[in-house]
């Protein structure tokens, strides 16, 4: 601490860095930002990926939408289509997202819960009924079943007479964050991880503009990482996909610009801002440098960055309207390519259609009245920001490194160390929200007695869930099941040869195969997954 700075409260950021009250020249000479930071669109990419950003390519605004039948979630993507969404961010029921059907016991109480039910390519061509798929990109969110989900998507979109190699979008498919994060796996470590090597290879010969995965700091975050160590465990998976794909034969340069991320926002404005700049640069340092990647595309990280909703609270909800707002703000000064914003009821519920065309309306403020999009990277050369960027990518790199020497994420995430950190950090977290020491408004200070809160909850519906079932039993009466039966054997047979199952995958879900039936067909030879439980 300088002499000007004695005397002030000392303040440290959740990753650990103890910031000045004032930077000057000298903290920007202290970490030599010449050939660190570079112009926009160059490598290294501290400034962003496109060399005019925001005033050529504004960030795509794609809402988290999905809940209850393929026909209701139709509705829902028609209607923020008509307000503004450029992206459709698609959620799926538990159910789907765990590999079971809508009839499995198991699924009971879950159906269309908390995203919309998918049981077979029928439900999918009725989602997507006309919904332009060149016009629009489509993330879907879904990890453990992936593969079948993605089959399904693509079979949709090939029945409607589009062509793979021209379909542009993204599935989440990161497992290794859904065993740190969620919970939402089915396999075990090591065949979960080769399934999302099957859709990368798949993809990058197949797809060749579709994003098969995209790696979920996110989640991680959202379970009580750190913002240092969201980018560095994001980072580490990324790493790990690559590793598994290259070691099965295909060039990094294939596979590299296949990779997008998601990333969570909340916390400190700054903090966010540090972490997005010094992981972009940290990326393309690793790609060139450790992989040897030659094509810009591979180096350069693209991302998805919105509001966490780990930041939202129940108490006073009209609160998360204002935090969202500072949420986007963080992810547009910070260079994101797609930002989907979590709604103020998320604390409570799934979105409402209000809460959705609020969370979309702030995007558009913030884009088209604040001049955020003036100009690329404002902050750039900034003392502060540029002193906190680099000592952010040294953060960064030092876990790495020390999960590396632990024997790497994929070790760490099969053995439970870093659910085990996670949650641990999770708790204290919450001990200190508790004690007054992390402030957070409406719960340990600026408090009101509480009202009755008008917040639109999400039912859940019987009716629909028995109309889900009903559906899926007439699909299996109609299809011609010895098709099934015989496609479902030659994904088997894919899978215990270790071949790419994808397509395999593919023509199943092209003769109606479930979800239940396909992942079923996978747990028959890879297992299931059990958790360690560490303390």
């Amino acid at each position: 601490m300088s002499e000007r700075g004695k005397g002030v409260a000392p303040v440290v950021w959740e990753s650990g860095l103890e910031i000045k009250p004032v930077y000057t020249e000298g903290d920007l000479f202290d970490s030599n930002v010449e050939g660190e930071l570079g112009r926009p669109g160059e490598y290294p990419y501290t400034r962003g990926i496109h060399g005019e950003m925001y005033r050529k390519r504004p960030w795509t605004m794609r809402q988290y939408s999905g809940f209850g039948t393929a026909a209701e979630t139709h509705a829902r993507f028609e209607y923020l289509i008509a307000h503004g969404n450029t992206g459709l961010n698609v959620a799926f029921d538990l159910p789907t997202q765990c590999g079971l059907d809508s009839d499995d016991p198991m699924a009971e109480g879950e159906v269309g819960r908390v995203g919309m039910a998918v049981d077979s390519l029928a439900d999918m061509e009725e989602a997507f009924d006309g919904i332009d798929l060149k016009g629009i990109t489509v993330s879907l969110t879904i990890n453990g079943s992936a593969a079948a989900i993605m089959a399904m998507f693509f079979a949709m979109a090939r029945k409607r007479g589009f062509a793979l190699k021209d379909l542009r979008g993204t599935a989440q498919n990161d497992i290794l964050k859904e065993f740190i994060g969620r919970g939402t796996w089915i396999y075990p470590v090591e065949p979960s991880v080769r399934l999302v090597g099957d859709t990368m290879a798949f993809c990058a010969r197949e797809v060749p503009h579709y994003s098969p995965v995209s790696v979920c700091g996110y989640h991680i975050r959202e379970s009580g990482a750190t913002p240092a160590q969201e980018m560095a465990y994001g980072l580490a998976i990324a790493c790990a996909y690559l590793d598994h794909v290259i070691a099965r034969g295909l060039r990094v340069d294939e596979v590299a610009p296949g990779l997008s991320f998601n990333f969570n926002v909340h916390g400190n404005l700054w903090e966010q801002v540090a972490k997005f700049r010094a992981g972009r640069r940290l990326w393309a340092k690793l790609l060139k440098e450790r992989y040897g990647a030659t094509e810009p595309r591979s180096m350069q990280l693209r991302m998805i960055a919105g509001g966490g909703g780990g930041g939202l609270t129940i108490q006073q909800p009209e609160n998360n309207i204002v935090r969202g707002a500072y949420y986007a703000l963080a992810s547009a000064l910070s260079g994101t390519q797609t930002m989907a914003l979590c709604s103020y009821d998320e604390a409570y519920t799934i979105p409402s259609e209000h809460a959705a065309r609020l969370s979309l309306r702030t995007m558009q403020v913030l884009m088209h009245e604040t001049g955020v999009c003036d100009t690329v990277d404002p902050l750039a050369g900034s003392y502060f920001v540029e002193s906190t960027t680099n000592q952010m990518e040294q953060l960064i790199v030092s876990i790495m490194k020390e999960l590396d020497a632990q024997g790497g994420i994929v070790h760490a995430v099969a053995e439970g160390q870093i659910q085990a950190l996670v949650s641990r950090q999770a708790f204290e977290l919450e001990q200190k929200l508790r004690r007054g020491e992390v402030k957070k408004v409406g719960v340990n200070c600026f408090t009101e007695e509480e009202a009755a809160r008008e917040v639109e909850l999400h039912p859940y519906r019987e009716a629909e869930a028995r109309s889900q079932v009903e559906r899926l039993a007439r699909v299996r009466r109609e299809r011609d099941g010895a098709a099934v039966r015989s496609r479902l054997a030659t994904l088997r047979g894919a899978a215990e040869r270790r071949e790419n199952v994808m397509p395999a995958m593919l023509d199943a879900v092209e003769a109606y195969a479930t979800v239940g039936e396909l992942c079923g067909t996978l747990k028959e030879v890879y297992g299931c997954f059990k958790e360690p439980v560490r303390f």
